[in-house]
Order: structure tokens, then sequence, then C-alpha cells
């Protein structure tokens, strides 16, 4: 959907822009001619609402003035700085909620157009830690949001609901770099469930980088459906170059790349960097207002993101 968003406004900033180009450089010289020869006749310079009525300008052509600045300003803002994106599902939970509105950086992983997506400046990639925005591999009109938790070439392990990560080796001779281990820290019980069960918090430290996450003790693993990869067990995995390993916060209820793989660079759109709204739709079945409309705006969640 955002994707035909986005052709959309190209195109209409672009036809607004052609527009207000033609009135500018051929048309308004026309009216200002014909206006002239006019006071020429009469001998008296005219009013503007005189003007207006001698050679009016066109209503497609006023449009066209108005609305091309603001597409312009709109169109370069969410192509090449910042998006506004709609948290609609709880996978990243507690980090960020369902109803949760947020802003992008589009610079953080390079330019790219808006249609196509071809990268023409790199500015730099993600890190370990980092929230991204990305185009979903399977179905690329869709976004998603993880957390990055693999580089290229690192070692992805994600076992008994704990991470572990060895990072790309370097070039020889060196030696063979040490597995980080994901250390939790547990903060809370009962904040959050999942169909009536208390999911547990944890602080959790990766490689420098802290963040909390919620884990469902009472789910069962699902070797069965995670991504293979040959020469790897069930649970590893090992990161292709150009290529990322993303996580989900609340990692028992979210689908991400343990089950659809590793996310190439080129489907990158952003980093996640701050919560400028956030509304809570909860209310009672009995309630007479729609499901859309917010019961509750969360002003304590507005600010930067981790």
């Amino acid at each position: 959907m955002t994707v035909y968003f986005s052709i959309f406004l190209v195109l209409l900033t672009l036809a607004t822009g052609i527009i207000w180009a033609i009135d500018h450089f051929v048309w308004k010289p026309k009216r200002n001619d014909k206006i002239t020869a006019l006071e020429s006749q009469t001998g008296t310079p005219f009013t503007d609402d005189q003007k207006d009525q001698a050679a009016p300008q066109s209503s497609i052509a006023e449009f066209a003035q108005a609305a091309f600045p603001i597409l312009a300003f709109v169109l370069i803002m969410r192509s090449f700085i910042y998006e506004p994106f709609r948290i609609p599902s709880g996978s990243m939970m507690p980090t960020l909620l369902e109803g949760d509105f947020i802003l992008v950086e589009k610079f953080r992983y390079g330019l790219r157009d808006p249609v196509w997506r071809n990268e023409f400046i790199e500015t730099g990639r993600p890190e370990r830690g980092d929230i991204a925005v990305f185009k979903y591999p399977e179905e690329p009109d869709v976004d998603y949001i993880k957390r990055v938790v693999g580089l290229p070439g690192d070692r992805v392990i994600y076992r008994e609901k704990k991470v572990y990560v060895q990072p790309a080796q370097c070039e020889a001779p060196c030696e063979e770099p040490e597995i980080l281990v994901a250390e939790r820290e547990m903060l809370s019980q009962g904040e959050f469930f999942k169909d009536r069960y208390p999911l547990t918090r944890y602080r959790e430290a990766l490689d420098g980088r802290e963040h909390d996450i919620l884990i469902n003790h009472a789910s069962r693993p699902h070797l069965g459906i995670y991504a293979r990869q040959d020469g790897t067990r069930d649970d590893e995995w090992i990161v292709p170059e150009g290529h990322y390993f993303m996580l989900g916060d609340n990692r028992d209820n979210s689908i991400d790349s343990r089950f659809w793989g590793f996310v190439h660079e080129d489907l990158l759109v952003g980093r996640a960097t701050f919560i400028w709204m956030s509304f809570e739709f909860d209310r009672d079945r009995n309630s007479w207002m729609p499901d859309w409309v917010p019961s509750k705006v969360r002003f304590d969640r507005l600010g930067g993101i981790e």
C-alpha cells in the first residue's frame, strides 16, 4: 500500500510541477502582455482585481501553483528524511505497542528513489540493536519493523529462548570471534499477557546495546517451522553478505527471521527513532464508539526509541 502511495505522490508532484512551470514561463507572460496592452488602450494602470478579470489564471494552474511546493516538501521529507509509520501489532512489545506512531529516519541506511528504491547515495548500514523498518521479503509491498540482531557474516543462534551471536570472522590471520551472549535481567512478570498467561519482561544486553524484551515461558519452541539453512542446525543461521537477521522484541509472538529468513539491504527503509503519538484502542465490548476511535492518548510513551 505504501508503494502505491509513493507512486501516487510522485506522479501528483510531477504533474503539478509541470503545470506550474508551464504557467510560470509560458502562460503568465502572455497574461502580462495582454494586461499591458489593455492598460495602454485605457491609459490607466489596472488594479489586481482588474488584472485578474482581464487575464484570469486558470483554476488548474492556480491549484498547481498552491499545491506543488507543499507536495514537493512532503515528497522530499517522506522519501529522504523522515516518514511516519503506525505500529499495527504487538511483535515489538514492550518497546513498541500497537497504536504507537513513530518517525523513521529514511537517510540512515542510504538514500533511495521513492518508486524503484534504487540507492543513489550510501549513507550507512544497520548496527546491531537498531530497530529497522524494511520491506517484508516475501511480500515487498508490506512494511515490517524488527530489531537488527545479526549483521552480514554473523552466526546467530536462538536456543532455549536465548540469543547468541558470533560476529563475522575477520580476515586471516586473526582469532575466531567469541560468541556474544545476550545477557538478561528480569524486570517484571504480569505486566503483559498472552492468552491470559503472564509474560516475563527482561532487560537484554547484546554487544553493548540494551533493550527490553518479552518471553512467554509457556510457549514451546517452533523448530519445525524455522527457516532452514544448509550446513547449520535448526536453530542456527549464518547471515549472508548484504543481509540482516531480524528479531521481534516480543520473542514468542513475532514472525521474524527465524521463520522467513534474512532481509536484503535493498529492502531496508530506515531506522525507527521517535514515538510522536500513541493511542490506545481498548474499550468495553458494549461501548457505542467504533473500534477505530482511540480510547486514550498515551502521552507517557512519547519520545525517543531505544
